[in-house]
Parts: C-alpha cells; sequence; structure tokens
C-alpha cells in the first residue's frame, strides 16, 4: 500500500500494488492454442470434444513442466463450455475436482473419490476428475481404482497425469487412452520467452534465452523460473553474460577459444585456460561435457544439412561455422572421441583434474600424431663435402649413387623417390653430380641415426621394393643359425623400444625364441592373450627378420603353457566341463533333465 500525494481533500488514499505472480502461473495457458509445443495432443483434444469422441478415462503422461496439467485443466473446462449453465471461467468450478495422489494415496481416499463419482453433477454436463502423480498411489489403491475406471458413470471423465509411466500397473494402463506429451524444443522455449520479455517491456538477447532455454531442457515451468531469477538479477535487460554467472554455465566465447588453442596444438595455453575455469568455481566434469557438445557442434557444421541440428543462436552459429574451417572431420571426430572417453571415466577417476588435462594433451596433440603417421622420408647422408645447389623448380631428383653393399642391375621404376645424396666422389665439389637413371638400391648400411632394424626404415624400403617390377624376383631362402636368429631378435627388440612400442618390446622379451626346420621360429607362451597380441603384430615382425636374417620362408609357431591353459576357462563348455571334473553328478542332472549347455 501507498499514498497518493497531492489530494486536495487531505484525506488519506491509498492504492493498491499488485502482487508478484511467478512467470509460470501469470502466464499459464488457458486455451488449447496457447500451449507450446504440444500441438498433436491439443489438436487430438479439440478434435475429440468437437466429435464428441471423448474417452472417459485419459492418461497424460511425460517429463516435469511440459503441460500436462495446464491441458488437463483446459479440457475440464472446454468440455462443459457448450452448455450454458457452466461455471465461471477459472482454474476452479463446481464440475472439476483435482486429487492429489502423492498426499491421498491410500484405498480410503480412493473409495471417498468413489462415492463422489456417483453423484451426478448439479450443472453443467460432466464431473471431470485430474489425479496428479498418479503413480504414487499404492496397488491397494490401484486395484481399488480399476472396476470404477473400467466401467465410470457416463457423467464422469478421468484425467490421470503422471511423469513416471512404468510406475502405473498395466491393468490400469489398458483402460486409458495414452498421450504421451514430450519435451519442449528448445527453439520453442526461445521464442514463448521472447514474446513474454516483449509483453513485460524488456530487452533479452537472442542468446541469453537460448542458454535459459537450453538449460530448461525441455521443461517450460523450469525456463520462466529461471527467466523470472534472470529478471530480479539483470534488471530488466538480460545478458548473456548474466544468465552464464547466475546459472553457473560456460558461455561459448569459452568453449571457442579452448578449442582454437587445442587446433594450434598450444597445449600450454590450453591447460591455463583449464585452470581459469576452475578458477571461476566450474566443476572438471561439467567442462568436459560442454567440450564434448562443442566439438558434436562443430561436426555438425561440416556439412549445410546437418547445420540446423545446432542449437544456438544466428551470431553463435556463425562463429561455429568459421571455426569449424579450421578443423578437419578426423580431428573433430579423434576430439569426439576423446572427450566422450573422459567423460565416462571422471568419476572413477583418483586425480580427475589431471584426468582432464590429459584429455587436453591430447586433443591438441592429435596433429602430431597424424604427422608421425606420414610416410617415413629417409634423410640424406651427411658428407663433407658441400651441398649441390638444385636447379630452379626442379621435380624431385632420383637417387644418387650411394654407399651400397650390393648393387643390383637397374631398372626403370616409375615412383616418388627419396631426396638426393650428394655424390661421395671428389669430383662432386667442382662439378654438379650426372643424372642417374632411377633404380632401386638394396641399402646394407644405414644413416647416422637410423638403424637396420628400424620400422620405419623397413616401412621405407618395403615401399621401394613395392614398386619393382616383380618380373624374375625370386625368393630369399638363405641359411640362418640359432645364433643369428636371437642376434636378430635381440636388436629388434632393443629398436622398438627406441621407437617407443614398449609393449610390443616387451612380448618379444617373454621368451628366447628357438629355431626349427630351418623357418620355423618356436616361441613359448604363458597365455592366449600373449599369443595374440604377437600375432596382430605378426607381419611387421616377420617382415623386419626376413629382411634382416636374408630368408622369406620365416614362420611362426607359437605355444601356450598347459599349465596356464588348464587355470583358465572361456566358454560355457569349458566351465561345464571342469564342474564335471570337480563334481561329475552335475553330468547326472544334465541327462536326466535334458539340459543345454547355451
Amino acid at each position: 500500500m501507498k499514498r497518493a500525494d497531492g489530494n486536495p481533500s487531505g484525506f488519506d488514499i491509498f492504492v493498491s500494488v499488485e502482487p508478484f505472480v511467478v512467470s509460470a502461473l501469470k502466464y499459464r495457458p488457458q486455451r488449447f492454442e496457447d500451449v507450446v509445443g504440444q500441438k498433436s495432443i491439443t489438436q487430438t483434444l479439440e478434435n475429440a470434444i468437437a466429435k464428441d469422441h471423448l474417452a472417459q478415462a485419459l492418461l497424460f503422461c511425460g517429463p516435469r513442466g511440459v503441460g500436462k496439467t495446464t491441458c488437463a485443466r483446459i479440457l475440464a473446462k472446454k468440455i462443459n463450455d457448450s452448455d450454458e449453465a457452466a461455471a465461471q471461467d477459472n482454474d476452479f468450478s463446481f464440475n472439476i475436482f483435482e486429487l492429489d495422489a502423492a498426499s491421498n494415496n491410500s484405498v480410503e481416499d480412493i473409495r471417498n473419490l468413489i462415492d463422489q463419482v456417483r453423484i451426478p453433477p448439479q450443472v453443467g454436463k460432466y464431473k471431470v476428475y485430474i489425479i496428479d502423480e498418479v503413480h504414487m498411489l499404492s496397488q491397494a489403491a490401484f486395484n481399488a481404482f480399476l472396476k470404477t475406471l473400467e466401467e465410470p458413470p457416463a457423467h464422469a471423465i478421468f484425467i490421470l497425469a503422471t511423469t513416471e509411466k512404468h510406475k502405473i500397473i498395466p491393468t490400469i494402463l489398458s483402460r486409458c487412452q495414452i498421450f504421451d506429451f514430450k519435451r519442449i524444443g528448445v527453439t520453442d522455449t526461445k521464442n514463448y520467452l521472447q514474446k513474454i520479455a516483449k509483453t513485460k517491456g524488456i530487452q533479452a538477447e537472442e542468446e541469453a534465452l537460448q542458454l535459459i532455454a537450453q538449460k530448461a531442457d525441455g521443461a517450460m515451468r523450469d525456463a520462466l523460473s529461471i527467466f523470472d531469477r534472470i529478471v530480479s538479477f539483470s534488471n530488466d535487460t538480460i545478458t548473456a553474460e548474466h544468465v552464464s554467472v547466475n546459472l553457473n554455465i560456460l558461455d561459448f566465447d569459452t568453449y571457442l577459444q579452448i578449442t582454437k588453442q587445442l587446433i594450434e596444438g598450444d597445449i600450454r595455453g590450453v591447460i591455463l585456460s583449464f585452470d581459469q575455469v576452475l578458477s571461476k568455481g566450474f566443476d572438471g566434469h561439467q567442462f568436459i561435457v560442454g567440450l564434448a557438445s562443442h566439438f558434436r557442434d562443430l561436426w555438425m557444421c561440416k556439412h549445410p544439412d546437418t547445420v540446423s541440428l545446432i542449437e544456438v543462436g544466428s551470431s553463435t552459429q556463425k562463429k561455429y561455422l568459421t571455426q569449424s574451417e579450421m578443423a578437419d572431420l578426423s580431428f573433430l571426430e579423434k576430439a569426439i572421441t576423446l572427450t566422450n572417453e573422459c567423460d565416462l571415466q571422471y568419476k572413477g577417476s583418483k586425480n580427475q583434474r589431471l584426468h582432464v588435462e590429459l584429455c587436453l594433451m591430447q586433443i591438441a596433440s592429435v596433429e602430431d600424431e597424424k604427422k608421425k603417421d606420414k610416410p617415413y622420408i629417409k634423410p640424406a647422408l651427411k658428407t663433407d663435402k658441400a651441398p649441390q645447389k638444385p636447379a630452379a623448380k626442379e621435380e624431385p631428383k632420383s637417387i644418387a649413387e650411394s654407399i651400397v653393399a650390393k648393387p643390383i642391375e637397374e631398372t626403370s621404376v616409375e615412383t616418388i623417390q627419396p631426396p638426393n645424396l650428394e655424390k661421395p666422389d671428389a669430383e662432386s665439389t667442382t662439378a654438379p653430380a650426372e643424372p642417374v637413371k632411377e633404380k632401386p638400391i638394396a641399402l646394407d648400411i644405414q644413416p647416422k641415426g637410423v638403424s637396420g632394424l628400424s620400422l620405419s626404415s623397413i616401412a621405407y624400403q618395403k615401399n621401394v621394393k613395392a614398386n619393382q617390377p616383380t618380373i624374375g624376383k625370386s625368393t630369399r631362402e638363405e641359411t640362418i643359425g640359432q645364433e643369428s636368429l636371437e642376434t636378430a631378435w635381440k636388436a629388434l627388440s632393443s629398436q622398438l623400444e627406441a621407437d617407443g612400442e614398449y609393449n610390443l618390446a616387451a612380448l618379444l622379451n617373454l621368451d628366447s625364441p628357438r629355431l626349427k626346420n630351418k623357418v620355423e621360429i618356436h616361441l613359448n607362451f604363458p597365455n592366449k592373450t600373449n599369443k595374440l597380441e604377437l600375432e596382430s603384430e605378426k607381419g611387421k615382425i616377420i617382415g623386419v627378420l626376413a629382411d634382416a636374417l636374408k630368408n622369406d620362408l620365416l614362420q611362426f609357431v607359437i605355444h601356450v603353457s598347459q599349465e596356464e591353459q588348464q587355470n583358465y576357462v572361456y566358454t560355457p563348455r569349458d566351465k561345464y566341463e571342469q564342474l564335471v571334473k570337480i563334481n561329475p553328478l552335475v553330468d547326472d542332472i544334465r541327462k536326466e533333465f535334458n539340459l543345454d549347455l547355451n
């Protein structure tokens, strides 16, 4: 109450102030046309009323805040609108009864309801009973309600509302016409909030309303509650920054900045940005989930057909499209995979901050990993001679004469060759090297820093050999001994460790190879897992050993320890046989009842 100034009569005049009503109640729809996001349901109900095809038992189910109770009240009023004796237009009339099943869930409450149902309406045509949270009824109350729900009086209509349809017994579901309410889309929620903001005279940024709609997660009541809260904070001007601060969510610009650093491989900058996020009070799990969604949105921007799946404002969408051009699909797919794995393993990690930081480091190193996966280019030999100056705009040159142990017959090869090596003779200091014919060269002496058993070196040599003509090519069958096999085996293990393949190197060190039948390499492993791991890398290892020992007929024969085999059972039949060994009566029981092992 307040006093109006300037009253000439001297009396105190008080003007009443309208009490504040939350938007969820103030803007509750009063007609089916005003209900947001449930067009199919409202249209069905309107047609049913118009054609007098309305069922006497309806079940409204769906998430919270999507309009179940609102539609029930609109329906309750609308079915009596055509009657002149209907009650006045308000939320409750003499013909509408609401029952909260959460607090009235006993058999006695249902009996009282059944007694009321028998009495016909004094005005209007129908009596409507709205039972909210119907899943809270007890089992006995459901059973007491069955008969009345199946054969209600002609003047009674039951509308049941629930958020958990799976908790309602099937006998109730079979007696109701079910309407499944869906979550309200982000765009529909944003547009409805814009309409309310315009009605209230509030200036609101599109991105701010977009964030509110996303936070509401399809519930209009939650969106309106958040809207009232932001309006109280922002003093009738809503910005995206206000929403981010109040709802404790990271804005789009933060993810755009961090993603830019990840694409550029700036690991130090990413770690510092993540530290700033934590210092603002955000949770690491919340951050990694948002980052995964951000990468998903960038992936959607890669094709015009999927851009519409990004639920952001128009200005933010332009930023997403710009950033998506900076990253290729392989990077985004790898980043989505890593962030998703981090999300799944976050709660089980004991050092959660390090867990997220490690994920960010891996994403920032994706481009470096791709460079490592490129074909190996053999470096030029270093000599004391002056380097030759290549001609301008010259195509890649063929390999010059190099230090070779076993030169082979010249053969023309149409393939990309490694860079030029300087000619080692004395004349190269005064005159350019004469071009020579392209030919494959078997290098027995490797450049400094590259081992003869290097996997990358072997890959290069195989690439050269693969492009040689196969005419006249013979299989190498040099005789090898146990000592030479062990020497090559140890050299391969050492090279694998130097290349960072520690798991494969450790696998080779589990047993010493034994040569049998001239070409069979016998190994003894403790379990089948080690055998499968080695067999998966079999081609790589055999290829290296074949080049080192000059024998293309090598093959593995892997044995698994018998004792280890007996300690493990893998299939249902193995388990069954193990049980029979312990107690032979198990087999008699199976035969007696004709049981199947599957």
